[in-house]
């Protein structure tokens, strides 16, 4: 018989490895490329998702803390002297004085209107832009920027221009500025002897002019540019001009000629 040849190392079939055969699955679950084709990948069961959980592969954001509020809550501001001095005085008085049956026909302040008016905003706009800080300053509000309506020749003003600013105080802010001008702003006018009586429109609304800015207490002497002045429109809602005086002198306006009421 012929010599059967022995086989070489190289030829010899590899030796059954059971620990490899059952590292195969796990093997082709964690490489899916090298599965053959037509077998499914096995299904991840909920909870068993990337690192980063959530829709698209992104983790919830954890919710921010609150912040945490600094020092006591704000009080809330004290009701205006004034106010309280017309609702417990100066309202039974003018319908005593006047026998209103209703008391809806009580006059009362409506709004206090402050315009400034700057002939040469045009060319000078940094005097407007000084005048509406003052004026915020004053009133504790932020100024309107008024413009002209109609162009005028002989002014070299055109339509659209910035001419001044304005105010329009309502409310607790009216009755606070009201009683800073009465017992502050007013004693501090140059010659003063009362304010006039005869400055009404006939609707029971009151103007009034001042020359200079530098009699309210807010407006720093050092800052101030230039020297202006302004008007002050006391808006009531009694449609006569004699109820509105008696509104104002009831409210402490000093008038000529007349002793001014003292507000508690």
């Amino acid at each position: 018989m012929a010599d059967e040849k022995k086989p070489t190392e190289q030829e010899q079939p590899e030796a059954a490895n059971p620990a490899a055969e059952a590292l195969k699955p796990e093997a082709e679950a964690a490489n899916p490329a090298a599965m053959p084709r037509g077998e499914k990948k096995p299904k991840q069961q909920k909870g068993e998702k990337g690192e980063k959980g959530g829709k698209g592969g992104k983790g919830a954001k954890a919710p921010a803390p609150a912040p945490e509020p600094e020092g006591p809550p704000a009080e809330p501001a004290p009701r205006a002297r004034l106010l309280d001095f017309y609702e417990q005085r100066v309202r039974a008085k003018l319908q005593q004085q006047f026998g209103f049956k209703n008391p809806h026909q009580i006059p009362r302040l409506l709004k206090i209107v402050l315009n400034v008016g700057m002939g040469d905003a045009v060319k000078n706009p940094k005097g407007l832009d000084a005048a509406a800080a003052e004026l915020g300053s004053i009133t504790g509000q932020h100024p309107v920027v008024t413009r002209a309506k109609k162009s005028i020749a002989n002014f070299n003003l055109r339509e659209g221009q910035a001419i001044g600013c304005a105010v329009t105080l309502r409310g607790a802010r009216m009755y606070e500025f009201l009683d800073r001008f009465i017992t502050v702003a007013v004693p501090r006018m140059r010659d003063f002897r009362g304010l006039p009586t005869k400055s009404f429109d006939g609707r029971g609304n009151y103007t009034l002019g001042i020359k200079e800015q530098m009699i309210f207490p807010e407006i720093d002497y050092d800052k101030v540019e230039r020297i202006h002045g302004m008007d002050i429109t006391f808006v009531t809602s009694a449609g006569r001009d004699d109820s509105a005086l008696a509104l104002l002198r009831e409210l402490g306006m000093p008038f000529r000629g007349e002793t001014p009421v003292a507000a508690a």
